[in-house]
């Protein structure tokens, strides 16, 4: 039967007896088509549906167990990351690499001056929940001067004054958001409370050195965090200002999420697109399509 119907077993295959009726048998070759297979025994065969039930505990198992390596590596986490961050992540933290990075960052607190201090590393951990984040701003490198970066990408710690890209930012507000001036500072933590998360690419840098952190650890653990992102949330909405931000938010999913891309607001480059471009106002749009609440851009 089966050499006449030109299908090779394999010899682990084993089918049971009932197959072996005329009706079964057609019903058996036709099922070894279905586009969704799974092995069995060596043998392709569909796979069923899963069911929300099993989905359901498909995910409270896999949220445990990430609460079990969470545990298992305490020691290598740092104290200042949010409690759900540090479960969401805790695959990230196991790894050699983030180990390295974590000696390589106390290291160099010892030699020199880094920033931002070691408890605002974290900062944009600390002011949102990992599952109520709702807009993704994408950053580099953070300010390099005193006290200006505090663990948020654009921002900076009041009362220093608003960097120039911050600037424009601002200047795009005002053109785009109905009664948003200027707040007199740079500190825009009051976004990421309402679930903007602003998040850099590398998180440490040294005084006076741009990008003197870059490839040492940063870029593989900020990549993580937005593939989990892209991966367990929808309906986020990812500004990628710049082709660093855009290159390193590639593997969005654009049919999960939205993405707004466009100029950096750098005065280098701020005339190419950034000014214009509405994207404070288009993300509101976008999160009241998902039935998400907004974000009030002039709450700072």
């Amino acid at each position: 039967m089966a050499a006449a119907l030109g299908v090779w077993f394999s010899p682990r295959c084993r089918f049971p007896a009932s197959l072996s009726h005329p009706p079964l048998m057609t019903r058996f070759f036709s099922l070894l088509q279905a586009a969704k297979r799974s092995k069995i025994n060596g043998c392709s065969l569909p796979s069923p549906p899963l069911s929300p039930e099993l989905v359901e505990r498909i995910r409270k198992n896999k949220e445990a167990a990430l609460q079990k390596l969470a545990a298992r590596t305490a020691s290598s986490i740092p104290a200042e990351l949010g409690q759900s961050w540090r479960v969401s992540l805790a695959g990230e933290f196991a790894k050699p690499y983030f180990a390295q990075l974590m000696t390589f960052v106390a290291e160099e607190r010892k030699r020199c001056t880094v920033y931002p201090p070691q408890h605002q590393v974290f900062t944009w951990t600390q002011l949102c929940d990992i599952r109520d984040v709702k807009v993704v701003i994408l950053g580099q490198d953070p300010y390099h001067g005193p006290n200006q970066a505090h663990g948020l990408c654009f921002s900076v710690q009041r009362p220093v004054p608003p960097p120039p890209s911050l600037e424009n930012i601002y200047k795009e507000l005002a053109a785009d958001i109905e009664g948003f001036s200027h707040p007199g500072h740079g500190d825009l933590t009051g976004w990421a409370k309402q679930g903007v998360l602003l998040l850099n690419a590398v998180l440490t840098v040294r005084a006076h050195q741009a990008n003197s952190h870059r490839e040492r650890g940063w870029e593989p653990f900020t990549d993580a965090v937005v593939s989990w992102l892209n991966e367990n949330l929808d309906g986020l909405v990812f500004m990628l200002w710049g082709a660093y931000a855009q290159k390193k938010g590639s593997s969005i999913d654009r049919k999960r999420h939205h993405v707004l891309q466009t100029a950096h607001p750098s005065p280098l480059s701020v005339h190419r697109g950034f000014f214009g471009c509405k994207h404070f106002s288009k993300t509101n749009e976008l999160l009241k399509k998902s039935g998400k609440q907004l974000i009030d851009w002039k709450a700072l």
